[in-house]
Order: structure tokens, then sequence, then C-alpha cells
């Protein structure tokens, strides 16, 4: 199963991004949607790691996750501050339902890009509108095809709390220019005392989007006003160079 997120995988994700970690998202998105009255859908909440900060400043935030790893980082993280975790529950893109309409459905850091079918994808688009109450306003945040040129073969590490090590190895599989996809072979390691004992092995896929293409479909899917931003500064087009392009569009009233 590609992109599942199991122990080791999750693990890592919560050294390397914890509760809190920044990208620049947070700021942007606490501004974005500082004067949101109802309530906001975070879908792949993951750890917790954007879902947390908002909730903590006094956001009206809900959450979901198909990985149950994850998903106990961020219950446990919730725990810790006296937080809510009945706000977040198990549930796919695809999937997921809820019986009320969100005033904002925010997708940070690239999470969209995990469904690499083009007519899932949209099917998801669809469904987020669907969850949005009239002007609500949906915001994704997309890689720029730039981080998806690389052929891989880096190693990283983390030391754990218990003073183990952690370590990660990416291989690139395959680039498919025409479905703009990429999967790549995720290699996780414990070791203890210079031995390994343990490893995970996860397939990752991701899919780029071109702005305009993206803009297409959410236009295509019934949203408007549509506003493509690079490196979280509201209104500035994206350019050559950017990390990050933030999309935002709304649900007719």
């Amino acid at each position: 199963m590609n992109n599942r997120y199991g122990t080791l995988a999750s693990w890592v994700y919560n050294l390397d991004k914890p509760v809190g970690r920044s990208f620049g998202d947070i700021e942007y998105y606490r501004g974005r949607l500082a004067d949101c009255a109802g309530c906001i859908l975070e879908p792949a909440v993951g750890n917790g790691r954007f879902f947390v900060p908002m909730l903590e400043a006094g956001f009206d935030i809900s959450g979901f996750d198909p990985s149950n790893e994850m998903l106990g980082y961020c219950r446990r993280a919730c725990a810790e501050r006296s937080l809510d975790e009945g706000r977040i529950s198990h549930g796919t893109f695809e999937t997921f339902a809820y019986d009320r309409r969100f005033a904002a459905i925010v997708v940070p850091l690239g999470s969209f890009q995990l469904i690499t079918d083009m007519a899932v994808a949209k099917a998801v688009l669809r469904r987020f509108f669907d969850h949005l109450a009239p002007g609500g306003r949906l915001m994704i945040d997309l890689d720029a095809i730039g981080g998806f040129l690389g052929e891989g073969g880096r190693v990283r590490s983390w030391t754990t709390w218990d003073g183990d090590l952690m370590t990660l190895t990416d291989s690139r599989v395959s680039t498919d220019y025409v479905a703009q996809t990429t999967v790549t072979h995720l290699r996780y390691e414990l070791w203890k005392d210079t031995k390994l004992v343990d490893s995970e092995l996860e397939l990752f896929s991701l899919r780029w989007w071109g702005v305009e293409e993206f803009a297409m479909a959410l236009r295509e899917t019934g949203f408007v006003d549509v506003v493509a931003s690079g490196d979280y500064r509201y209104g500035q087009a994206p350019a050559t160079g950017c990390e990050t392009i933030s999309v935002e569009a709304r649900r007719p009233e």
C-alpha cells in the first residue's frame, strides 16, 4: 500500500515535523482565517503539526487522517495540552463524510498531492465543494514541480527520545512525466547500539500539478475566485524559484 505512514514512517514524521513546526503555513493560514466565524476542516491532519496550533489559537477546527499511527500522535498532542481529542477521526480523502458544512477546508504542505489519480483528485475536490457552506473557502498548498525532479538517494537521520538512531533512505523508483507522478522507496530503519532492530519500507507516491491546471480543475468543480500565491504571500503570483503554491478558491453563495 502506498503512502500508508506506518509505525516507523509516522515516528520519523513526528521527529522531523513535530507539532507546531511551521514552514510559513501556520502563520499564513492564521492570518487568512482570522475572520472565519465557522468550522474549519483539515483533511490529512497527520500528527497535528498544523492542527494543534490552530486549535490552540482558538479556531473551531476538526480533522481526519487515514493513518491510525499518525492519529495516535495527534491525539497524544491534544491530550498533553488538554485539547479536545474528539475533533479528529479516522477517514480518507475519498470517503470522509460529515453531517455539517464548513466555512473553510485547509490542506497544507502538499498533502493533496498524495492523490495520484486525476479522476480521484477531481472527485475529492467535488467532495470538498459539497462539504463547504455557501461562501466557504478551500485552501490547498501544492509543491512546485522543482521538488519532484530529483533522483533521491539521500540518507537522513534523527535521534529518538531514547537516544536511538532513526534513519531514512529515499530512492526514486519512477517518474512518469505524462501522468505527472513520482514513486519513491522510503526505507526507515531503527538502530540501537549500532544494531538494526527494526525496518520499514514504504512506497511513496505523489502527483504534481501545474498552476493553471489546478485552477481549471477547481473552476470545473464549481469554485470561483481562484487565487494562486507563491511562498505564502497572498496575491503574489507563483514565480520561478518559489517552493510552495497556495491556492485559494470559494464556493459561490
